[in-house]
């Protein structure tokens, strides 16, 4: 049996990487995924390959988010877990006094409101069940200072707003927290280019990058019972680069 047995779990963000690798590992634990994603074709392709639902979705569409969720009640009757994963890096890494505004908006409305309105949707449905997980991936950025004003901005929001859910919905039995990566072996990492990457974990102490499996495994245990007292946390999986 796995420890994810009988739940519906939807994953944004599914399509590759990070997101990838949460919807196998939720399904080999027993759950029923729905998988969501802009990515068409590669949505459909993780959801077939491991027997799942997918639905394309756009984070910052409050209707989209919607159909989703109808969806998800009507194939299975309950919403039991949601992995707020979808997200975007600032290519750029600009800080305050170079970053375009219209830059900044676009992180923004990915990162911080399309998380917000993945918890306004999914909540009035484990209202009603009395029971719910929400994981929201955030990232080392979202606890210290670093370059790339705009994604440390919305990742230190992502912390916040999952603080404030935990708060509100824990008397309706809804756990809510965060997961804060470090330095992740996802197209995110990649896209820095060679130099970047060897310099960032040259300052790993545990000296490697890490899996995107060694992050799903800990949205899967905060999705399970056996995480059902632990709301409001943040766990960070970085290899204890934020020490530094």
């Amino acid at each position: 049996m796995g420890k994810l047995d009988g739940k519906t779990i939807i994953i944004t963000g599914g399509a590759k990487g990070q997101g990838a690798a949460e919807v196998r590992l939720a399904t080999s634990l027993g759950a029923k995924v729905v998988v969501t994603d802009i990515l068409g074709d590669a949505g459909k392709q993780i959801a077939e390959e491991t027997g799942n639902s997918y639905l394309n979705l756009d984070v910052t569409s409050p209707e989209q988010w919607a159909e989703v969720v109808k969806f998800t009640i009507s194939e299975f009757g309950r919403v039991d877990g949601l992995i707020n994963n979808a997200g975007i890096d600032q290519k750029n890494h600009g800080g305050v006094t170079d970053t375009p505004v219209d830059l900044y908006r676009t992180v923004i409305e990915v990162n911080q409101v399309g998380t917000f309105l993945g918890m306004n949707a999914v909540a009035p449905a484990m209202i009603e069940q009395k029971a719910g997980s929400i994981v929201n991936i955030s990232s080392i950025a979202g606890m210290r200072g670093f370059a790339a004003v705009a994604y440390v901005a919305s990742k230190w929001a992502v912390r916040g707003m999952t603080k404030t859910a935990a708060n509100e919905l824990g008397s309706s039995n809804i756990r809510v927290n965060s997961i804060h990566p470090g330095a992740i072996e996802t197209d995110m990492l990649f896209d820095l280019g060679q130099d970047s990457i060897n310099w960032l974990v040259s300052k790993v102490p545990m000296q490697r990058s890490g899996t995107p499996d060694e992050v799903g495994e800990t949205a899967m245990f905060l999705l399970s019972d056996e995480a059902s007292y632990i709301s409001g946390a943040e766990i960070v999986v970085d290899g204890a680069l934020i020490t530094r």
